[in-house]
């Protein structure tokens, strides 16, 4: 069976942090991904010659699973593992690796030894073979890594996770650089000056169409060990990553000794730290031997933002082009700062601007933007005056635990925008220099893009005089009005007119929602969008269902790409529904299910293999819960070939939920003080037959006592413990038993008929043909699940339309002078009332 890739990465995930204890993320990620570099290299490269890497005998994986639970494992690992690996490769250096033999992270004797062992242990993980990785474009090891980064990120807090670059966010950089359209070869440069763990630089490298050549200079020397294991991770066993300061001591220089200069590259990305306060360190900035600051100014001392933009300008070649994210900050504050931003301006630098939500990166809350270089048309841009291009994308996200975080729709819209250079209302807009020179240089975004939405203003005659204001309504920016366009019909369905520049609502209030859902021309638009999903869903129907094991068209990455883009250009253009929605409904069910699936026809086709689910219990003791399918799920079986079956089941759970409302009914019913059950401390069959049996006693001393003569009255007056005549409360209780016997009948029906279907379905899955498969999972279970997808987002447009109207006609429902009158009975009432309990009121 495949793996399951996103249950591999959790797992491993969980397992790690188990074990982390009291030491801190930023500190526990160095020995976790140093394994995780270990057991790739292992994989990859072990036993073999000439490879990038070697792997000296008695330093690999399996020498390392040898030193479990020996005393001195962590010195072992140290000595015998890490020293030869560096020692046999000259890119390693001893500074990358955390020291495996330190107590004061790892504990002392036995607690270093058990968690040291157990560490090593999840790595033996069957699934975690990275002999093939990147095989068929299936990079195990480089999401293992990013899920590990992302999360390691998260817990480390503020300040400490500043080594991550969100990958949504590398995405965007590495798209809006241009360089997957560029005619790259391997003498093509990128370099990250503030690579941090190298996550941004391997992105763009992953978007070029050929191999290019890496760099990064990074100041920690933790990081920067780590970023070099990335890279090799990353098969990008040649890039060069340096460890230092980049402003103070850049490592990239061209020339000889007394003559360098920085190194030029054709490509820039960063994410330096924000507002740098010892930026200046090390350095004399009026005396900068790189000419770094000439011609555009000095950075203020506390701000080192520009530093690392001029910085990036001057590793740039003249036909280069960098992006580089910054604080929202260098947007507009003055001083030295502006004087730099006008320069940068006047030269022609500065392509483009793209401001992000905050709260969206690890080391800090506060917004971001990527700053857009190029140099290579800076000239063009200065005599057309065709100014900067600004994209405002911080009101598009999702919340994510303490953070926020792009969609795959945000990502997708900022790429689309940018490349397009579509002028967006409230989004993007190409702003020209004379209007960047009116506002003398100042880049804030809501300057020339106001993102939020027009204020949603009250009517004062149409709250004293009733009316909804027709501009509500027919406005070209009101929230209603793209609906007429398309339903012009259903305006005057919900609207009848009232005076002019005033409608009326045409139905009553309760009637909004059926009104819309049931017109013709709602009804009509509906059918449409149906019908247009399924002509797209017929066509990828057929390609999906064409997909074979080990062939470059079933790569996971190339389905979902040619998938999606598919689906959105479908959709783009389409009336009411916003084609990005249809996407990311996609791109979730790409993440919950379907890639897994993916991944499971391409390495072993379309088999619908079962197994069985069996979980350890508290004691330790396996558990059989019985058995699964995950590439054809067994409701899709029961729905396709046993549906009489499920049908007689649901008939059965219907009839035993009707059973289980009158027992809750008669027992809540007679469960009062002096009802049947009052006297009962937990009403069930053992107890009501033992008040039967009571019942019966007394009913016998009941008999008894009338053929001796005396009534129950007469008993009772001699001191007798006759109750009260007990034929009602018989009758509740036998009601009860036989709605008991009912329900446990019912019950063991139920369990028969699901037991034959589990068995029937369970035997039907090695009769399926490949045929039967990829219609299961194609057609019952990939474009069914979408397909209701998209039926909630027409859901969604019906709801958003009541919800509209309805709050304008209840706005507008009572004018100032109804509510006078109103307000004039309610006191005279007040004052009646008030009158008869003696007390005056003026």
């Amino acid at each position: 069976m495949a793996l399951k890739k996103s249950e591999l990465y959790s797992s491993l995930w969980h397992s790690c942090d188990a074990l982390r204890g009291g030491m801190d993320a930023s500190q526990y990620k160095d020995y976790v991904l140093v394994l995780l570099f270990i057991k790739y290299v292992s994989d990859k490269y072990a036993g073999k010659p000439y490879q990038p890497l070697s792997i000296p005998p008695g330093a690999s994986f399996a020498d390392m699973v040898a030193l479990k639970s020996k005393s001195d494992i962590g010195d072992q690992i140290n000595k015998k593992i890490i020293a030869p690996l560096v020692a046999a490769n000259a890119q390693l250096s001893l500074s990358d690796f955390p020291d495996f033999n330190d107590a004061a992270k790892l504990g002392t004797g036995k607690e270093m030894v058990d968690r040291l062992t157990d560490l090593v242990a999840i790595f033996e993980n069957k699934a975690l073979d990275f002999s093939k990785n990147r095989a068929d474009g299936d990079d195990i090891l480089g999401d293992a890594y990013e899920y590990l980064m992302q999360h390691f990120a998260t817990e480390s807090g503020k300040s400490k996770g500043q080594f991550y670059t969100p990958a949504e966010v590398s995405r965007v950089i590495a798209a809006v650089l241009g360089i997957a359209t560029a005619p790259t070869t391997h003498q093509t440069t990128v370099y990250d000056p503030t690579c941090g763990s190298g996550s941004l630089l391997l992105k763009v490298a992953d978007a070029a169409p050929t191999k290019v050549a890496l760099y990064g200079q990074e100041k920690d020397a933790a990081t920067s060990g780590l970023a070099r294991m990335n890279m090799i991770l990353h098969d990008q066993p040649t890039a060069e990553i340096k460890q230092g300061n980049t402003l103070a001591d850049p490592k990239f220089r061209d020339g000889k000794t007394g003559n360098e200069s920085l190194k030029v590259f054709d490509y820039v990305v960063a994410n330096p730290p924000f507002s740098d306060k010892r930026w200046s360190t090390g350095i004399d900035p009026l005396r900068d031997p790189w000419q770094r600051f000439e011609g555009f100014g000095m950075p203020p001392a506390k701000q080192g933002d520009y530093a690392y933009l001029l910085h990036i300008v001057r590793s740039l070649k003249s036909t280069g082009r960098a992006a580089c994210i910054l604080p929202h900050g260098v947007l507009f504050r003055g001083n030295a700062e502006a004087d730099i931003r006008r320069a940068l301006i006047r030269k022609g630098y500065l392509e483009a601007i793209i401001g992000l939500p905050a709260n969206l990166f690890y080391g800090t809350g506060i917004p971001a933007c990527i700053v857009v270089v190029d140099k290579s048309r800076a000239a063009e841009r200065v005599a057309a005056g065709t100014g900067i291009f600004m994209v405002d994308a911080s009101q598009t996200f999702i919340k994510d635990g303490p953070k926020n975080r792009l969609r795959e729709r945000d990502i997708h819209r900022i790429i689309d925008t940018f490349q397009r250079r579509q002028d967006v209302p409230r989004y993007a807009r190409q702003v020209s220099l004379r209007d960047i020179e009116k506002n003398e240089h100042n880049l804030n975004l809501p300057r020339y893009i106001d993102s939020k939405l027009p204020e949603d203003r009250h009517d004062i005659e149409g709250h004293l005089r009733g009316g909804i204001p027709e501009v509500d309504v027919t406005a070209a920016d009101s929230l209603v009005s793209h609906y007429w366009a398309v339903c012009p019909q259903l305006e005057r369905a919900l609207f009848r007119p009232n005076r002019p520049g005033y409608v009326d609502l045409a139905v009553d209030m309760a009637a909004i929602t059926s009104t819309i859902q049931g017109h013709p021309e709602f009804a009509g638009f509906i059918a449409r969008m149906s019908a247009h999903f399924a002509t797209w869903g017929d066509a990828q129907a057929q390609a999906l269902k064409a997909l074979r094991p080990n062939t470059p068209e079933t790569q996971p990455r190339r389905v979902i790409d040619e998938l999606s883009e598919g689906l959105l250009a479908h959709y783009l253009g389409q009336p009411l529904i916003d084609a990005y929605a249809v996407y990311q409904h996609l791109m979730d069910y790409w993440a919950q299910a379907m890639q897994d699936d993916c991944y499971a026809i391409a390495a072993d086709g379309w088999k619908a293999q079962t197994y069985r689910v069996i979980e350890t219990d508290k004691k330790g003791k396996p558990r059989d819960k019985g058995w699964a399918c995950d590439l054809v799920p067994k409701p899709l079986i029961v729905a396709r070939y046993f549906a009489k079956e499920q049908a007689a089941l649901l008939v059965l759970q219907t009839e035993l939920e009707g059973v289980i409302a009158r027992l809750a009914e008669l027992q809540e019913e007679h469960g009062g003080e002096d009802g049947a059950f009052a006297g009962f401390d937990k009403i069930n069959v053992a107890a009501v037959k033992d008040r039967l049996r009571e019942i019966e006693g007394e009913v016998k001393a009941e008999i008894k006592a009338a053929k001796g003569g005396k009534s129950g009255e007469a008993l009772a007056a001699a001191g007798g413990d006759v109750e009260e005549p007990v034929a009602e409360e018989l009758r509740i209780l036998l009601d009860w038993l036989k709605l008991a016997a009912e329900e446990s009948a019912l019950k063991k029906r139920m369990k028969e008929a699901d037991a034959a279907l589990d068995a029937a379905a369970y035997a039907k899955y090695p009769e399926l043909t490949e045929t039967e498969v990829q219609m299961l999972v194609v057609d019952d279970k990939w474009l069914a699940t979408l397909d209701a997808a998209l039926h909630s987002e027409m859901d969604r447009l019906s709801q958003q339309l009541t919800v509209r109207v309805k709050e304008l006609a209840e706005r507008y429902e009572a004018p100032l002078p109804q509510l006078n009158e109103r307000v004039v009975e309610l006191e005279a009432r007040v004052r009646r009332h008030l009158e008869r309990m003696g007390f005056a009121w003026r």
